[in-house]
């Protein structure tokens, strides 16, 4: 039995898989190559970062003024005997 077009097609290797891997001059980069590369960054992406940026301090900011002027909240188990005891009763 022969191999059908159809099959043939999805047995074979892509063409980003025949090509071989670039070879890089510098396999472990340094900060400055890093911040080189920042440049290639598309220039519509910069607002949506900041956005983000400025997200995550603000939800980093609140979260710990929550924590630490709520005196309410629970941030240990209290009371281990009791739900030691509950436990037990199960």
């Amino acid at each position: 039995m022969y191999a059908t077009r159809a099959m043939r097609a999805a047995f074979r290797p892509t063409a980003r898989l025949m090509k071989p891997v670039p070879n890089e001059e510098q396999a472990a980069h340094t900060i400055s190559q890093r911040l080189r590369r920042l440049k290639s960054i598309p220039p519509e992406l910069i607002p949506l970062g900041a956005v983000v940026g400025l997200a995550l301090v603000a939800a980093g900011y609140s979260s710990l003024r929550h924590f630490m002027t709520d005196k309410t909240i629970r941030l240990k188990r209290q009371n281990r005997a009791a739900e030691h005891h509950a436990e037990a009763d199960h």
